[in-house]
């Protein structure tokens, strides 16, 4: 039984497109963040924020990928591409926004606690991402998927 799923997703173009869209997004915003910051934090691989947004990279790859695959006048396009939008919109929108609230706590947090009052961890901070960075999230999942499907295009 698990096989026979690991079998189905290791065939599913689809699946496998979408994950290589997220890690190599996760990959160049390790690397420009190791680039910036001139060290290397490997919660940056697995944490949230950053250039470009996988977030978006897999959401945009994956209704390419669906798109290309099924036709993009397909229900399963419009599904998709419904996801992604919602998707890109959470991650540079409701995300960014509780970034910046909880840059405000920690500011009210620290300046409590250099009062001596209380001591509490500090929220995170990066959370959502710019715009730029979730157009580039785009960018990079649909050429992701055009890439993968250059032969089908062609």
């Amino acid at each position: 039984m698990i096989t026979d799923i690991i079998e189905q997703l290791v065939r599913n173009k689809i699946f496998l497109t979408t994950l290589s869209a997220w890690i190599i997004a996760q990959t160049v915003k390790v690397t420009i963040g190791a680039i910036r910051e001139k060290r290397f934090d490997f919660r940056w691989f697995v944490g949230t924020g950053g250039m470009p947004s996988s977030h978006a990279a897999g959401a945009a790859c994956l209704a390419s990928s669906i798109g290309i695959e099924q036709g993009f006048d397909s229900v399963y396009f419009a599904l998709a591409a419904a996801f992604a939008l919602v998707v890109m919109f959470d991650a540079q929108g409701v995300r960014r926004a509780s970034g910046k609230q909880a840059r405000v706590l920690n500011k009210i947090t620290e300046d409590i606690y250099w009062r001596g009052r209380i001591k509490e961890d500090r929220l995170r901070e990066l959370v959502g991402h710019t715009p730029v960075e979730v157009i580039m999230g785009f960018i990079v999942g649909v050429i992701i998927a055009l890439v993968s499907y250059h032969k089908a295009l062609w």
